[in-house]
């Protein structure tokens, strides 16, 4: 949805802001019954309030947020500074902001495992970097900083906890970031003069302490640990938490729950096996009063703490000391006596304990709460049918009061007042009209575009938000107990998949048609004019409007603008335009743009679907970068060995060749020799077993005068560089799966010392007359202008002298590495490693990276 800024004063009220930083109710969860109720009445009795700050979703230390969410029962929560944009996708081909949304729910799905909240600052990953200068470069310092500033105002921690320690032996320089700006924070937070805006809505908060997770082993490239040893000028131990240690109710330790959780980054691939047994994670004393074996000594998390919470910490005490599994209902009297003596409290924690008491009272009596839509989209000016449902599941006094709509509409509901008895229920129904100019329910971080590598985001209460707030949510009134109760609902979509069950979607406000361009990039190697597809779905029946190109200056399309018209929804409509370049090379950006009942639509339509993750719904803008270059290319006939998540296929297309993606029966039996180039996409060798059987029918392919050209694999093998490891006991020799990639060897090392950041450094060429620089394409410094996010990864740290190095590049201060690109002839044929980021350069359509991969495919 998009927000405006009255729309959203209006819709997220203070009560609205603080459900949404509690966990959504509502959503599955993965401990249901007397467990989740336990559970939820020693949080309400735990004032305690721990923060984990650090850089991408997985660095979170999980064991630690279980420890305090589940273990201790306190609000826990994990502040990433970014959302993973600029990582890799191991289950599709999604990248950039489309990642970062996967992996954002993905984090969500985490939560729920591990008990903690989630949160974010408006930073981008934009891939690895070594140092935090540059991090900071492009983000820039105070804006990331207000950010977690902010966070840490509206969540006032008592223990926040630095994941790095913002120094080199971090290695990523977003990891050196985090660690620095979560030093800061502590101070800058508790400070009426930084950030003074904020103040509008937040006070200053200062921490008790600040501490440093201890034993992280994810130290720099270039800073070795002894075994045994701990840094250098290591601060004090502040405690440890007994991550080991067993949860009967749950029936998990927090080690084993930390496993569950970090599973749910499915894009990441970090799934792993649960090992019971002792754990503990131990934190040192940065900054604040000392501790030594608890981290929150010295913090009252008791009801007491809060002026007039000892009377209801003497309620809640007694409610947990009488609390029956079997009849969590016999609890609710002591939770209403409570209510009122926290809602008389006027402190922000009060104000977030009120919410817990109420979802607590309602889980105690067993409520059924939702709003379910008719169905998953809807478009402007469109009706929608909503169903809310209240249902008593026990024996407790419930009455439903009174209902309200909030959000597109604001109103109240018309529904009767009703005692409900065990299994009763009280349905209210309605129906509404979506506003004609409503907007659409974007992710609010991409509602406008980025500055740089930062998302823009003008609404202060939307800052930290890990997701954005539903298009409409229901407000309930009940009484229960006696007491009065308020639930919010999100109105959602709940179906079932034959092979998943239930599932759950938010209901999305959608155009009434969505303009796709199958193409991120037309690429125009000539002056000839091409076709530019496009396709135009229809959300709502009868969709009529006119479509047209916009096009910038000198650039040409026929016809101008074209009529459509689609029946059905869901169905879609082609439509091609002839366009024109301008003379010379060039880029620009051709839009497409579809008018309906007077509203222009220059956005497509994207449904993320994964099983483990609720679908995501997103607009991108209807455009295609436009690249007027220069390209020759021999090749004709392309095999492809896909890895995952990867686009490259259709960005040689854009070459006009004819590129087969390669099967596992075509590399056993199938008849490479009909292709001029074989090329294997990045991290094929990694994933795709069937590739690494056939490694000698390729071999023979290029032997009998094949072009094979093999992209970067996650580097798997040893540091030629590293010393020696002496050790008593003898160590099996390992088999890296990238020391059989070639005709000859070769070594790609684990690790991010072997790679190019900086993806504006310097490139040379170690032999300038090498024929991948001179043919088809004369390559030149020039041709290195405009690339993306890094130069390469995973480069060769040594090779066979068969190998000729053919680019040369280093990050500052960094030495210079040419094993980035390796270049032999092996009997008749060519063989190729290229490292270099190809996979992004040619689907953000750079011209100079089109050209130097057209000289590689040209190869023999």
């Amino acid at each position: 949805m998009v927000f405006t800024c009255k729309s959203i004063a209006r819709f997220l009220t203070v009560l609205a802001v603080i459900s949404f930083f509690l966990r959504l109710p509502g959503q599955q969860q993965p401990f249901s019954g007397t467990p989740d109720i336990e559970h939820a009445l020693r949080k309400l009795n735990e004032l305690g309030t721990f923060l984990m700050i650090a850089a991408h979703p997985d660095d979170e230390r999980t064991a630690v947020l279980a420890y305090f969410a589940r273990g201790r029962h306190m609000r826990t929560a994990y502040l990433s500074l970014t959302r993973g944009e600029g990582g890799q996708n191991l289950i599709g081909s999604e990248q950039g902001a489309q990642l970062g949304l996967i992996r954002t729910q993905e984090l969500l799905a985490a939560r729920q495992i591990d008990g903690a909240e989630q949160f974010f600052t408006r930073a981008i990953d934009f891939g690895f970097t070594r140092t935090a200068d540059e991090t900071m470069q492009k983000w820039g310092h105070d804006r990331i900083l207000s950010d977690v500033v902010w966070v840490v105002r509206r969540y006032r921690p008592d223990v926040i906890n630095c994941g790095f320690s913002g120094t080199p032996r971090d290695g990523h320089g977003q990891h050196q970031t985090s660690g620095i700006l979560c030093h800061e924070v502590f101070e800058a937070a508790a400070d009426a003069k930084r950030f003074p805006e904020q103040l509008r809505y937040v006070q200053p908060w200062q921490a008790k302490r600040l501490v440093e997770s201890s034993g992280f082993t994810g130290f720099g490239v270039n800073f070795t640990l002894p075994p045994g040893s701990t840094p250098p000028n290591a601060p004090p131990s502040a405690g440890s938490a007994e991550t080991g240690e067993y949860n009967p109710i749950l029936g998990y330790s927090y080690d084993e729950l930390a496993i569950l959780s970090r599973s749910m980054h499915h894009s990441q691939g970090t799934g792993a096996m649960r090992r019971p047994g002792p754990g503990r994670s131990e934190f040192a004393l940065l900054k604040g009063a000392p501790s030594h074996k608890d981290l929150f000594e010295g913090v009252d998390t008791t009801w007491n703490r809060l002026p007039g919470g000892a009377a209801v910490g003497q309620l809640l005490d007694e409610a947990i000391r009488t609390f029956e599994p079997k009849h969590p209902e016999k609890a609710i009297p002591l939770l209403a006596q409570a209510r009122p003596l926290i809602a008389a409290i006027d402190d922000p924690l009060a104000k977030v304990k009120l919410v817990e008491l109420d979802e607590a009272l309602a889980s105690c009596a067993g409520l059924w709460a939702e709003a379910q839509a008719q169905k998953p989209e809807v478009t402007p000016g469109e009706d929608l049918k909503v169903t809310v449902t209240v249902l008593n599941r026990s024996n407790a006094e419930v009455t439903f009061d009174s209902a309200k709509v909030e959000g597109i509409w604001n109103e109240p509901l018309d529904a009767k007042a009703a005692k409900l008895g065990n299994n009763q229920s009280a349905v209210v129904e309605f129906t509404r009209r979506v506003p004609a100019l409503q907007g659409y329910s974007q992710p609010y971080w991409l509602i406008r575009p980025a500055s740089n590598d930062v998302y823009t985001v003008d609404d202060q209460m939307l800052i930290g938000l890990p997701d954005t707030p539903a298009a409409a949510q229901v407000r309930l009134r009940l009484t229960i107990g006696g007491a009065p109760v308020e639930l919010v609902r999100p109105v959602h979509y709940r179906y079932a998949e034959r092979a998943e069950g239930e599932r759950h979607r938010p209901m999305a406000v959608v155009p009434a048609v969505a303009v796709d361009l199958p193409e991120a990039v037309a690429l125009f190697p000539s002056g000839a004019a091409r076709q530019v597809e496009v396709a135009v779905k229809a959300n709502a029946a009868n969709a009529s409007g006119e479509l047209r190109l916009e096009l910038p200056t000198g650039w040409k399309a026929e016809p101008a603008s074209q009529p459509f018209h689609v029946a059905m929804a869901g169905e879609q409509l082609g439509m091609t335009f002839q366009v024109t370049p301008p003379t010379g090379e060039t880029t620009a950006t051709l839009r497409a743009v579809a008018t309906v009942n007077g509203r222009a639509i220059a956005s497509g339509m994207q449904v993320i679907l994964y099983p483990h993750i609720p679908a995501q719904v997103l607009f991108p803008p209807s455009d295609v970068k436009a690249v007027r270059a220069n390209v020759k290319v021999t090749a004709h006939k392309v095999g492809y060995i896909t890895g995952p998540g990867d686009e490259m296929p259709d960005a040689l297309r854009q070459l006009g060749l004819d590129v087969t993606l390669l099967t596992q029966a075509d590399l056993e039996h199938g008849e490479l020799a009909r292709f001029d180039a074989v090329v294997a996409g990045v991290r094929a060798y990694n994933v795709r077993a069937d590739l690494r059987a056939n490694q000698p029918r390729l071999m023979e392919y290029v032997r009998n005068g094949g072009t094979y050209i093999v992209q970067y694999q996650t580097g798997d093998g040893p540091d030629p560089a590293a010393p020696a490891v002496v050790s008593p006991v003898a160590i099996p020799s390992a088999n890296p799966i990238t020391s059989n990639m070639g005709p000859y060897s070769f070594v790609v090392p684990a690790g991010n010392k072997y790679r190019v950041t900086v993806e504006e450094a310097p490139v040379a060429f170690p032999h300038p007359d090498s024929r991948l620089l001179q043919y088809p394409n004369h390559i030149s410094a020039k041709d290195f202008e405009g690339w993306v996010q890094e130069r390469g990864a995973y480069f060769a740290a040594k090779w066979d002298p068969h190998y000729e190095t053919v680019l040369a590049a280093h990050d500052p201060a960094e030495p210079t590495l040419e094993g980035g690109e390796l270049y032999t002839r092996y009997g008749k044929g060519v063989y190729i490693f290229t490292a270099y980021a190809w996979f992004r350069q040619l689907p953000a359509g750079v011209p100079g990276a089109y050209r130097l991969f057209a000289n590689l495919l040209s190869a023999k």
